[in-house]
């Protein structure tokens, strides 16, 4: 908290309107992407079970956001996913990922419609092609929030994904879920990940058009 400046409210002056040029490692992730080799294991009264699945996300980038000198630029993303040659939803979820240049600092913001809303950061450089950011149930910042139901049965105690940009434009992700099951002693790890192929240029942010 020492690090923050003692006046918080004088917004940080030029502000560069072009998000795509201030993107920092997430420049490489704006666009739309498919991912047809997606591979989840959750789960269930038996035991873990494997699922395949195929991804389609938006990544699309919003004007710059400051909270008084804080400045960051992001994308704001949804994402749909549907297990092989099926139509109905099997998951999908909404958030931003952020960059803010001053502190090297990546959010990732998730919300799904099971009642669960999560926010994951970490550390890297402007330029990297891998990153990681985690975060933990019972925390102030970078936190977890369940509804009654999910918090009771199957309690999320971290989250962890990280990133990787690969040399042929594509990039993919390993996601690890960490649940405390009502019954079971261990933490179970529900895990997740997919590689990505761009299928459409993103879309300028609102201020740069």
């Amino acid at each position: 908290m020492s690090d923050f400046p003692s006046d918080i409210y004088t917004e940080p002056h030029p502000i560069d309107v072009q998000t795509l040029n201030k993107l920092g490692p997430l420049r490489a992730m704006a666009g739309v992407w498919q991912g047809t080799r997606g591979l989840d294991v959750k789960p269930k009264a038996e035991g873990p079970k494997k699922q395949a699945y195929v991804e389609r996300i938006e990544l699309q980038p919003i004007d710059p956001v400051t909270n008084g000198p804080q400045l960051m630029y992001g994308l704001r993303y949804a994402t749909h996913i549907t297990k092989p040659d099926q139509v109905k939803t099997y998951h999908e979820q909404v958030g931003y990922w952020l960059w803010e240049p001053a502190t090297g600092t990546v959010i990732h913001t998730l919300t799904i419609p099971r009642g669960q809303t999560a926010m994951a950061a970490g550390t890297t450089t402007a330029d990297a092609k891998q990153f990681r950011l985690e975060s933990q149930q019972g925390l102030d910042t970078w936190g977890i929030c369940s509804a009654p139901f999910l918090h009771h049965a199957f309690k999320t105690v971290a989250f962890n994904i990280s990133v990787t940009v690969n040399d042929d434009g594509s990039w993919g992700y390993e996601e690890d879920t960490v649940l405390m099951i009502r019954g079971q002693a261990e933490p179970f790890h529900h895990t997740d990940r997919n590689l990505l192929f761009k299928v459409a240029e993103p879309t300028p942010n609102p201020l740069a058009r």
